[in-house]
């Protein structure tokens, strides 16, 4: 990208009315991009601003979209669902309609949320009650197995992909008000909490540099953290 496109791109967000990607359409915005917001209800959408579009899309409707898509320098995806015992399909369902829309509009960049409760093996120093019974029990076979089994369908079919793709799982996930201090590198890295305001500074900046082409990376915020209270109730609302 040229340093002139890369002042002003047209980003397409997936899940823009969640508590994740309403942080990346304002981050976006603030550092003067384009945004169009893909939500099922861009009436109820919040915000409104100079460069923000709205677009109506449900991620299992192909045809929508393929029209939410047009028009796009990059993609960024952060829908998600909270846990639930049903079969979830909609992560691998709505990252394939997104792949096909961004093929047959000629959009390379992708970069889309995950969790590194997907990832193998636990992070580096964690203790042994969580190696061996919170994550891999409680949250990746009790809680929310049928989210994470999807979730690594669609990881599956992004990387069998031909897009420019970069698949980013933060941890478990809390609120936070600004971006504060957080690492972003390979799987695994130390650490159980990211911020949605970090991860958000993370999308926005891997959508308009593409600095993690085609590879899977961890985000960790290393400032506040969320009481093991607030962590437990944020951790049962997993979607984005």
């Amino acid at each position: 990208m040229t340093d002139e496109r890369a002042t002003r791109l047209h980003l397409v967000v997936f899940g823009g009315s969640g508590p994740t990607g309403l942080r990346v359409v304002r981050r976006a915005l603030g550092a003067g991009h384009r945004v169009t917001a893909v939500t099922r209800r861009p009436d109820d959408f919040p915000l409104t601003a100079e460069g923000l579009r709205t677009a109506k899309a449900d991620v299992a409707d192909a045809d929508a979209v393929r029209v939410a898509v047009s028009g796009a320098d990059a993609v960024v995806s952060t829908y998600g669902v909270p846990y639930t015992r049903r079969p979830v399909t909609v992560y691998s369902t709505g990252v394939a309609h997104i792949l096909r829309a961004m093929t047959l509009e000629g959009v390379s960049r992708l970069v889309c949320v995950s969790s590194t409760t997907v990832a193998d093996g636990s992070a580096p120093g964690e203790s042994l009650a969580w190696r061996r019974v919170v994550e891999p029990l409680l949250l990746r076979r009790v809680l929310g197995r049928t989210v994470y089994d999807d979730m690594e369908r669609m990881e599956a079919l992004l990387r069998e992909s031909d897009l420019d793709w970069t698949i980013v799982r933060p941890a478990g996930l809390y609120n936070a008000d600004e971006p504060g201090p957080h690492d972003v590198g390979p799987p695994r890295l130390p650490g159980r909490f990211t911020s949605r305001a970090d991860l958000a500074d993370v999308l926005v900046r891997e959508a308009t540099d593409a600095r993690h082409s085609r590879t899977t990376v961890d985000v960790v915020s290393r400032g506040e953290r969320p009481s093991p209270l607030t962590f437990l109730r944020e951790v049962t609302k997993i979607g984005t």
